[in-house]
């Protein structure tokens, strides 16, 4: 089974304004309300993608009930801990540009937090987790660290989607897929990711400290993969760009879907960044014909 894990779920309330003025009453044109977090984004594209999926994470209140009512909806599985507090709304303001206001995630206690662990530790060679998006401040910082080393104990994958110090936290550790974008990859090792050869070269460096798969996100710049059998380079097809949320949780989840459906992991690399383009072309995250219409636009070629 392959679980995705969510420590701060949300509703992501976006708001279409045209001409948006700041101080005045603006009324919106279009409005959609979609189950948020990294993680549930990975199961829903997952889902469309033909692959079953199990949802963890915390979520509470009428709020986390519309989020579970939503992933039910589309038949994503979940067993989600009740925090007995509202799960947080991020509002999305899209007008000339695109704003965010992300709302407060809950108190996540101990107890809260070592039946997550519980769950975890049920898990065994056969089964994947994807840890996507930040640790809670509610959360130990290496919160991340203490799950991958239980999944270090019972062989299970670790496919990680994070940044910053939970990012940083995780290198060194057995992970199967690690997806930065080039800032990230750049952060870790202080310098300026800006061609794909360098790309590549940090990739490799990930690999020599116990990752297994690299994808590197560079935005409309393409994508890079580094594996040990080859180092590959990706266009992006050309569109418009309607959703920049869920784009890169979508690349996961076309890797791990390829994967999934016994395709060599090229192709799955290809299947990923037609899959994350796909959503940034969307309203909403990418459906199945989406990714299969854009596949023939993604060349691969072969850094050295």
């Amino acid at each position: 089974m392959i679980y995705t894990c969510t420590l701060n779920p949300s509703i992501d309330y976006i708001m279409h304004v045209d001409g948006f003025e700041a101080g005045e009453l603006n009324r919106a044109e279009r409005t959609f309300y979609y189950p948020g977090g990294k993680g549930i984004n990975v199961s829903r594209v997952m889902g469309r993608l033909g692959v079953e999926t199990k949802a963890l994470g915390f979520l509470g209140g009428f709020t986390g009930a519309f989020v579970k009512e939503a992933l039910e909806a589309e038949n994503v599985s979940h067993d989600f801990i009740d925090t007995k507090q509202n799960t947080r709304v991020n509002v999305k303001l899209k007008s000339q540009g695109e704003s965010e206001i992300n709302g407060p995630g809950p108190e996540i206690s101990e107890i809260l937090q070592e039946t997550l662990l519980t769950q975890i530790r049920s898990m065994d060679e056969n089964d994947t987790l994807v840890l996507a998006g930040s640790v809670p401040s509610s959360l130990p910082s290496d919160f991340y660290v203490t799950v991958v080393g239980i999944c270090a104990e019972n062989r299970t994958k670790v496919v990680a989607d994070t940044s910053g110090k939970a990012l940083e936290q995780l290198i060194g550790l057995p992970l199967f897929l690690l997806k930065p974008n080039h800032h990230e990859l750049g952060e870790l090792f202080d310098v300026t990711i800006d061609s794909k050869e360098l790309a590549a070269e940090y990739g490799k460096k990930l690999l020599d400290k116990g990752v297994e798969h690299v994808i590197v996100s560079m935005g409309g710049e393409g994508a890079v993969y580094v594996g040990k059998e080859s180092v590959r380079y990706a266009n992006v097809p050309k569109g418009v760009l309607k959703n920049s949320v869920g784009a890169g949780d979508s690349v996961v989840s076309g890797f791990l879907s390829a994967l999934h459906h016994g395709k060599p992991e090229e192709e799955a690399f290809r299947y990923g960044v037609a899959s994350g383009s796909a959503t940034a072309f969307q309203d909403d995250l990418c459906q199945q014909e989406d990714v299969e219409k854009l596949l023939p636009e993604i060349k691969l070629t072969t850094i050295k």
